[in-house]
């Protein structure tokens, strides 16, 4: 390691001087954080493909073949129904997520959200 960083005599430099030696050491650190980073991901995926797995699906990023999983820690269940469409007692809704249209329009129609509970 070079030692004549501690010889710079900031006291020396001006506003702009100091703003841009400030920017440099932002920038190394952030291209030595990069490189350190990609060192530690291949030594990581050399490690699991010693053992026979890809990183990947270690971590659970693998390819499903149904797009994205759920992220960590959430349940991998689909929440039980708890509303039903009185003209169509096959659509349900858990209430969770975004609401389905005949929930939206039984609403605007008058409809309160307790009399689509199933019972």
């Amino acid at each position: 390691m070079n030692d004549n960083v501690t010889d710079i005599d900031l006291d020396a430099l001006d506003l702009p001087q100091l703003k841009d030696l400030g920017r440099r050491i932002d920038q190394q650190i952030a291209d030595l954080t990069r490189r350190q980073r990609e060192e530690a991901l291949l030594a990581a995926k050399a490690a699991a493909s010693e053992r026979g797995f890809d990183l990947a699906e270690l971590l659970g990023q693998g390819r499903t073949g149904r797009g994205r999983g759920r992220g960590q820690g959430q349940s991998q269940e689909k929440s039980a129904p708890r509303y039903a469409n009185p003209n169509d007692p096959a659509q349900t809704w858990s209430g969770r997520g975004r609401r389905p249209a005949w929930v939206t329009e039984a609403l605007e129609g008058g409809a309160s959200l307790e009399s689509l509970t199933i019972a």
